[in-house]
């Protein structure tokens, strides 16, 4: 492939999105760079604090079951008050804690703060997914998923290398500029972004009143999304069990903890280089497809460690089940967007959101108890089992439901005069459709949370968060 053919590929996967998403876009990579606390944490309290690695662990953990309760306070928020208010308000409510931890050093206040963190982290993602739900045609919401996606990674590679570098001046340093930098991405979101939330539409004398306050209890009872959230978490288990399972697996090999670095990089690496590559090969592609393929991807790379027994052997292990998560995050995200009416765009993306702090707070636990008792053989065949219940479930389960929602949602971006250009009026805050305008209860259906040296879903890192 020429250079000037990888310049049109890579102008065309950038091109067509609406101003606002770019302002979003640059919060997410601003926001990122600066997080140095979850990757630096485990750190901080067993060098510098001389806590035991029990204690820090279960730090980590505290942070992932914030964010189990944070990700529907999200939706919720979103839903209700607005993207807008909802991102600026949680964002400094995690820079707080991020300047809390700088301050703060008895082991209760310490747990309180990350506790709280975590809430804030994800709280923050139903409104960000719903955002793009909202401003970007539904034909472009995989593409702008992918791409946000992408600069969370980014964000999150420059944060582990500059924050390396930066560690002599000091945990406490670092945990500061986090905060700034979480300041910093709602002063973007309050200057450069419009709200998107869709008005509600006015009704008839004669028309009904339409159900738009869906519960997290109505959520749940839209199958087709029950049905994707609980295979969105089998796949966030596979997900995350590397993140605890691998640095034990190569320790118990005799590899150095300096090797599984530079092993579990390429996971930063592959996505930096290839994620718009990715998502240029599989535009279009049906999403069932997709997701069945990423599962697939996770089960195999995650099940192949098993078989490992060097540093290069590791890190093709890595780059398979990474290829899957590059396929998965985006992929997933616009399928929330497919099946969630306007209305409740945000719930539904805090009920998506809440699957992956659930897995990362059990997987890690889990995974270190597999590890510990029957041994890392077992906690990979696990994983390929899980990664292949879950490609099968996709294609049986929801193949109708997400081909049905991609036709209405495609009809209706071009029912409504949107191109493959961007709407002019789509950064004024005017909310594209790209839910299912469905009842809720009808029809059969980035960065998990960080872990010690791993980096989480916005996972998030989720994705999600996508």
């Amino acid at each position: 492939m020429s250079i000037s053919s990888l310049r049109r590929s890579a102008r065309a996967t950038v091109s067509g999105l609406p101003p606002g998403f770019w302002w979003l876009w640059l919060s997410t990579l601003v926001n990122r760079t600066g997080a140095f606390v979850l990757t630096f944490l485990s750190l901080y309290l067993t060098l510098e604090l001389g806590h035991s690695a029990w204690f820090a662990g279960l730090v980590v953990a505290l942070h992932g079951l914030g964010g189990v309760a944070g990700s529907p306070l999200g939706g919720t928020l979103t839903d209700r008050w607005g993207r807008r208010p909802t991102m600026i308000t949680t964002h400094l409510a995690g820079a707080a804690c991020a300047a809390a931890l700088a301050v703060v050093t008895s082991p209760w206040a310490i747990a309180t703060a990350v506790l709280l963190m975590g809430a804030a982290m994800q709280a923050v993602r139903p409104s960000i997914n719903a955002t793009i739900a909202d401003m970007v045609p539904a034909h472009d919401v995989r593409r702008a998923y992918a791409l946000n996606y992408w600069a969370l990674n980014l964000g999150f590679a420059i944060a582990s290398i500059g924050g390396g570098a930066a560690a002599f001046l000091g945990y406490r340093t670092l945990f500061v500029v986090d905060a700034v930098a979480t300041v910093l991405c709602a002063v973007i979101v309050f200057l450069r972004l419009p709200e998107t939330r869709p008005e509600r539409r006015p009704r008839t004398v004669d028309e009904p009143v339409a159900e738009e306050k869906a519960g997290m209890l109505t959520v749940l009872r839209d199958a087709p999304f029950r049905t994707l959230v609980l295979l969105n978490l089998l796949v966030c288990l596979v997900f995350t069990a590397p993140w605890i399972g691998l640095p034990l697996t190569m320790a118990a090999q005799g590899l150095s903890p300096s090797s599984y670095g530079v092993v579990i990089a390429v996971n930063g690496i592959v996505i930096v280089g290839f994620q718009l590559l990715v998502n240029k090969l599989t535009d279009k592609r049906s999403p069932v497809l997709l997701l069945a393929l990423s599962a697939l991807l996770f089960g195999l790379g995650t099940g192949a460690t098993a078989l490992a027994g060097s540093s290069v052997a590791f890190a093709a292990t890595v780059v398979v089940w990474t290829v899957g998560e590059m396929i998965h995050v985006p992929t997933n995200a616009a399928a929330t967007a497919l099946l969630a009416p306007e209305h409740a765009r945000g719930r539904y993306q805090g009920v998506m959101g809440m699957s992956w702090a659930v897995a990362g707070f059990v997987a890690p636990i889990l995974a270190g108890a597999i590890v510990d008792g029957p041994g890392p053989g077992v906690l990979w065949a696990a994983t390929a089992a899980i990664g292949a219940v879950a490609a099968v479930g996709y294609p049986t389960l929801l193949r109708k439901a997400l081909a049905e929602g991609s036709d209405t949602a495609f009809a209706s971006d071009h029912e409504s005069g949107s191109g493959h250009e961007s709407d002019p009026g789509l950064d004024t805050g005017a909310g594209l459709g790209t839910g299912v305008e469905r009842d809720a209860g009808a029809g059969p259906v980035p960065v998990p949370v960080a872990v010690p040296l791993g980096k989480g879903e916005d996972a998030g890192r989720t994705p999600d968060d996508v």
